[in-house]
């Protein structure tokens, strides 16, 4: 590879790695929505003019009497000032403006790349899945806020909260994984097949922890124990049957949140046997430098896992220990990923 490709595909690269950070960001802009309540306080959807938040008192007292017509207002919200919607509304529209920027960051260097020929041919279209991903995950969004919009609900569709988080998870991985295709050499590559058949499993694992993540933010369900290590004094409490068949799992928040930690603990016994098996394995490089960081984040995940649910009835505790549980769901995420990708031999671009 000649230095003028090299510096092209760096650029790419870092372009790509520009939107990992954004998704990421835009990922905690939604968790800080959802937990100060914001998802619904904004009951329109305009791509272009809803950019700008109200701007005077008459436009501002007609977005709030919008908001007072659905049933968060009438069952949650009823004593809200003027002064408690707009920090309300300030996150919600923070989280669409900073989706229309991540658009906008992605499409200009994009035309830009494709002009000067700094992305091939055979990556035009993987590079389109990831616009369509992108454009699906607004859709997802929006979809989700309608399932609020009305008299009786006071929050989104809990099932469609996570579609949206796993929704956003594919997109951010996604992108990291075009961006290691551009920025890292492939000799860093290597053909492991036991490696990559444990960080499948890892992934899946990991992959149903953060669906039954996303169930426990929709349904509030640390709420219901904010205790550990026991779940309100037992194992196996009362309530844990609520609901009959396959609901029980997905609309019991009591069993949503058992779930949730048990896979939380087979995921961290699974990284660190993974760790073990990878270490007594023959790698190199980068794959050598890396391999630490999923074990060092499944610890932290997993103790801030432990906290977000004791401090779950404290409303300002909750957001922060819940923001940052989650970005670090994150973090463990992209590291399995970036182990995968050098696991496999490079195909070419």
């Amino acid at each position: 590879m000649n230095k003028i490709s090299e510096r092209s595909d760096r650029a790419v690269g870092i372009w790509l790695i520009t939107g990992v950070v954004m998704i990421m960001i835009q990922v905690a802009l939604g968790g800080i929505t959802r937990l100060t309540g914001s998802g619904l306080s904004i009951t329109e959807w305009k791509p272009i003019l809803g950019a700008f938040p109200p701007m005077n008192d008459a436009a501002w007292q007609s977005a709030f009497e919008k908001y007072k017509e659905i049933g968060q207002f009438k069952h949650i919200n009823f004593d809200f000032t003027l002064s408690d919607f707009k920090f309300i509304y300030f996150w919600e529209w923070l989280h669409r403006l900073w989706g229309r920027i991540i658009g906008i960051v992605f499409l200009i260097p994009f035309i830009y790349f494709v002009a000067r020929k700094m992305i091939t041919q055979k990556m035009i279209i993987p590079m389109i899945i990831l616009f369509l991903l992108g454009g699906l995950q607004a859709a997802i969004g929006w979809i989700m806020v309608m399932s609020g919009l009305n008299n009786d609900d006071v929050s989104v569709d809990h099932i469609r909260l996570t579609v949206h988080f796993i929704a956003a998870l594919i997109l951010l991985v996604y992108t990291w994984w075009l961006a290691l295709r551009y920025l890292v050499p492939s000799q860093q590559q290597q053909s492991l097949r036991a490696v990559k058949k444990f960080n499948s499993y890892l992934l899946i694992v990991l992959t149903l922890q953060l669906i039954y993540g996303a169930l426990m933010a929709g349904l509030k369900a640390g709420n219901t124990a904010p205790t550990w290590p026991d779940i309100n004094g037992f194992f196996w409490p009362a309530g844990m049957e609520k609901y009959h068949g396959l609901s029980n799992l997905t609309h019991n928040p009591l069993m949503v949140q058992f779930i949730h930690r048990m896979l939380a603990y087979i995921l961290f016994i699974s990284v660190i046997a993974w760790y073990w098996f990878v270490g007594k394995t023959k790698t190199t490089g980068q794959l050598n430098s890396i391999k630490i960081y999923p074990l060092i984040f499944v610890v932290v995940q997993l103790l801030l896992g432990i906290g977000t649910v004791l401090h779950s009835p404290v409303q300002k505790e909750l957001l922060w220990w819940g923001v940052a549980h989650q970005f670090v769901a994150m973090l463990l995420l992209l590291s399995i990923t970036w182990v995968q990708y050098l696991s496999i031999p490079r195909l070419k671009r």
